[in-house]
C-alpha cells in the first residue's frame, strides 16, 4: 500500500482542497444569486432561492403511481437425471413507477415564473410577457427534440442544449431579456422534455420519475442561471 501513497504530495493538496471549497461555494452562491438579482428578484428573496434551489434538488415530492407490465428475464431450474439445469424464459411482471416533482429543478422555477408572470401583468408589460410565452413554446419544442428516454433512469437532456437556446430566444426576440432567458430555458426543460414525454414513463422501468429532476435537472438549473447571466 505504500507504493500507492504520497504523504508529501497528498496532505498540501488535501488542505488546499479544504481551503478552497468554501470559496468555490461562496463564488459559486454569488453569481447563483446575480442570476436571481437581475430578473429583478430582492437580496433576500434571491439567496432564499439559491439554498431552495440547492437543497430542494434531493427532495422528490410523490405525486402519483404508475403501474405497467413488461417482460422480465427469469430462471428457473430443470433437473435431469440428477443435473440440475438453469433455463432463462421471459415472463411478464408488474413495473411500479413512483411520479415525483422535484422541487430544485421544478417548483422553484415554477414559483420564480410565476412571480415574473403576475409582476408583469400588474405593470401591463403583456408585449415581454408574450415574447416570454413565445420563446417558451419554442424552446419546449426545440428541447423536445433532444430529450431521451433512458432506461432505468428517466429522461435525459444534454446540459448544455437548454441554456444555449435560452440564450439564443432571448437575443432574438426580447433584445437582451434576462426573463426570456430564463423562462425560456427552464420552463422549456420542464415542457419539452418532462411533461411532453409523459406517456414514455410507463416504458423506462424506472422505479421513480422525477419532474424536473434527476436527467433534466442539470439541464433546468443551467438554463436558467446561465442564460440570465449571459444576455
Amino acid at each position: 500500500m505504500r507504493r500507492y501513497l504520497f504523504p508529501p504530495l497528498a496532505l498540501p493538496f488535501i488542505i488546499l482542497l479544504v481551503f478552497l471549497l468554501p470559496l468555490l461555494f461562496i463564488l459559486f452562491a454569488g453569481t447563483i444569486t446575480l442570476a436571481f438579482r437581475k430578473l429583478g428578484l430582492p437580496l433576500s428573496v434571491a439567496y432564499t432561492l439559491f439554498w431552495a434551489s440547492l437543497i430542494g434538488s434531493f427532495i422528490n415530492i410523490p405525486v402519483k403511481e404508475v403501474t405497467s407490465y413488461r417482460p422480465i428475464a427469469r430462471v428457473k431450474e430443470v433437473s435431469f437425471f440428477g443435473v440440475t439445469y438453469p433455463v432463462p424464459y421471459v415472463d411478464w411482471g408488474e413495473q411500479k413507477t413512483v411520479i415525483a416533482v422535484n422541487v430544485g429543478g421544478a417548483l422553484v422555477p415554477l414559483s420564480i415564473v410565476s412571480y415574473e408572470i403576475v409582476r408583469l401583468s400588474t405593470v401591463g408589460d403583456y408585449e415581454l410577457l408574450g415574447k416570454a410565452f413565445l420563446a417558451t413554446i419554442i424552446a419546449a419544442l426545440i428541447i423536445h427534440s433532444f430529450a431521451k428516454p433512458v432506461r432505468g433512469l428517466g429522461i435525459a437532456v444534454p446540459t448544455l442544449i437548454p441554456p444555449l437556446i435560452a440564450i439564443a430566444l432571448a437575443l432574438i426576440l426580447g433584445g437582451n431579456k434576462p426573463l426570456i432567458a430564463y423562462m425560456s430555458g427552464t420552463m422549456g426543460v420542464l415542457i419539452g422534455a418532462d411533461l411532453m414525454n409523459m406517456k414514455k414513463i410507463k416504458e423506462l422501468g424506472a422505479p421513480m420519475a422525477s419532474i424536473g429532476g434527476a436527467g433534466t435537472f442539470d439541464g433546468i438549473f443551467l438554463a436558467g442561471i446561465l442564460a440570465v447571466l449571459l444576455v
